[in-house]
């Protein structure tokens, strides 16, 4: 019961926010391109949430990363005003919140996946599910990074906003980079917590 009223509060919460993101974005394809990870994930799980629900961990976090794609596609990645807090606190050249998000994009469906594979017993032995969890993490971002490479192609000009390079040669490579580097962190970080809410999933 109290999983159900957590996920209708997330739910109008992640709405109000994609709303808001809506009404003035710095520019709507990308506002789109950003969120359309959102709308298409969303609806999934709220028709999942019944015959198979998630963990509160994972529920969580899927918000987290979803409120970071509605914050790209609100002012885009380049300009969105935590990064520029970020640049100015470290002194970095670059506004570095398209980083935030790779890193949420390994951080996040690694524990996904692991979820999925750990509740199917699809594989047997730790170090091989690590193994693997790390090999699906790096598939989604070189995914992704061939979805902004079209975007590129056919939109021209129009997808710098999307691609957020800001001039960056190497910014595919340090993409994955990060996304893998998130996925580590959230395996050593919170993989004792998330079999702890596996077991009470099971048992409930």
């Amino acid at each position: 019961m109290l999983l159900n009223q957590h996920f209708y509060t997330g739910s109008a919460a992640l709405l109000l926010l994609l709303l808001w993101s809506a009404i003035a974005p710095f520019d709507r394809t990308t506002w789109l391109l950003e969120v359309f990870p959102v709308l298409l994930a969303w609806p999934l799980l709220w028709r999942t949430r019944q015959s198979y629900p998630l963990t509160p961990l994972l529920y969580g976090l899927i918000f987290c990363h979803a409120l970071v794609l509605i914050l790209g596609g609100a002012y885009s990645y380049a300009r969105v005003p935590l990064g520029f807090w970020l640049m100015d606190w470290f002194a970095l050249d670059r506004n570095p919140y398209d980083k935030i998000g790779h890193l949420m994009q390994g951080f996040v469906p690694v524990l996904v996946a692991r979820e999925i594979l750990l509740r199917g017993a699809y594989i047997q032995g730790r170090r091989m599910l690590q193994f693997i969890l790390l090999c699906i993490v790096l598939a989604i971002s070189a995914a992704y990074e061939l979805i902004e490479w079209a975007a590129a192609v056919m939109l021209g000009q129009g997808a710098d906003e999307f691609l957020g390079t800001q001039g960056y040669a190497w910014d595919t490579q340090a993409d994955m980079g990060f996304a893998l580097l998130g996925a580590i962190l959230a395996l050593l970080l919170l993989s004792r917590w998330h079999d702890r809410q596996l077991v009470q999933l099971a048992a409930a």
